[in-house]
């Protein structure tokens, strides 16, 4: 884990195009910005653990006489 000290309105840089700066120190607290592009997700550490594990979704085709699925390989 890299640990740096940073004052106001100083920035940390992350690869060429996310950028984290310090808008506000005060008391036990710091207030940061990121900039970061539209599809780098950026989330508050509380939420990923909250977040619902998604559910993988199984392709099934349905045609006359013929039944295709992942599950059952045996049934064609």
């Amino acid at each position: 884990m890299l640990v740096l000290t940073r004052k106001e309105t100083e920035t940390i840089c992350i690869g060429e195009n996310i950028v984290i700066r310090v808008t506000k120190i005060g008391g036990t607290s710091v207030k940061i910005g990121i900039e970061a592009p539209d599809n780098v997700r950026v989330l508050r550490g509380e939420l990923v653990l909250e977040e619902p594990v998604p559910i993988p979704v199984i392709p099934v085709v349905f045609g006359p006489m013929r039944v295709v699925s992942d599950q059952f390989p045996h049934v064609a």
